[in-house]
């Protein structure tokens, strides 16, 4: 069940935004998609740095103040002055607020829907390399072995290639259930495919955006190691073919190949090697 999270005037803040430069103290930013105002109970709204009321306060705005958004995510489940809602507009000038306190004329595309531009294939040892350090930061904090990381990484994201490794640095293909998590800073939506037996067909989900891959490896982690249904995963550490075979049959993915296909990325790059 997910939490409701009421925002006091504690909560909002009494955090005042900082005064805006002159153009010419820097780039130009661009045009927002929506034009709206925070509504809030005559204090200011903060801006985090995640779609969570638990992110960091990297400013505010004073209640009536402009706001310049950008896209929506999803995030954390806000009750506000305006609507009740999971949403949060993040903003022009970086940075979100819920659009529980968000007096809008129309509601902003959601965050990612663009297409991103083409990027050139990263080569299968410098996508290796890459993220080496990253896997093994959370074996040794979660204890998912290196080498399964790897080679889910490289299986979900394409070696790095697909959309949603590119732009919101997801390279497990870890949805959003309500809200993002501590880590991933919001969600957005993109096309996918399910399976169900042998047969496949697309979809659309919500996944989560992350500031780095960094983020991506441990979250990944995270999310292996608190969810109940993979513990049992976790009897096989020092066993990586089969640590991959119990996550699959967990229900990682619908793929029924999914274990197949990850262990035989592990063993083609001896991905083994890696594990702490």
């Amino acid at each position: 069940m997910r939490s409701l999270v009421v925002l006091t005037g504690a909560a909002i803040g009494t955090f005042l935004v900082a005064p805006v430069l002159p153009a010419s103290a820097g780039p130009a930013l661009r045009q927002p998609s929506v034009s709206a105002v925070a509504s809030t109970p005559d204090i200011p709204l903060k801006i985090r740095s995640t779609a969570s009321a638990t992110g960091t306060r990297i400013g505010a705005v004073d209640n009536g103040g402009p706001l310049a958004l950008d896209c929506q995510v999803t995030g954390q489940p806000v009750e506000g002055t305006v609507r009740t809602t999971n949403r949060w507009d993040r903003l022009v000038s970086g940075g979100y607020v819920s659009d529980a306190y968000v007096a809008r004329p129309a509601e902003p595309p959601a965050c990612g829907a663009a297409p991103a531009p083409a990027a050139a294939p990263v080569p299968p040892a410098a996508f290796i390399a890459g993220g080496v350090g990253h896997a093994r930061r959370a074996q040794a904090t979660y204890g998912v072995p290196a080498s399964v990381s790897l080679g889910q990484a490289i299986l979900e994201s394409g070696w790095g290639s697909s959309e949603l490794a590119r732009v919101e640095h997801n390279l497990f293909g870890i949805k959003c259930f309500g809200w993002a998590g501590p880590i991933a800073t919001g969600c957005a939506r993109y096309k996918t495919s399910e399976c169900e037996g042998a047969r496949c067909y697309p979809t659309a989900a919500t996944f989560r955006s992350y500031r780095s891959e960094s983020d991506s490896y441990d979250d990944h982690g995270r999310f292996l190691r608190v969810n109940e249904r993979y513990a049992g995963s976790f009897g096989a550490t020092g066993d990586p073919d089969e640590f991959a075979r119990r996550i699959a049959k967990a229900g990682y993915a619908t793929d029924p190949r999914y274990a197949d296909k990850v262990i035989t990325l592990m063993k083609r790059y001896n991905l083994y090697q890696y594990d702490l």
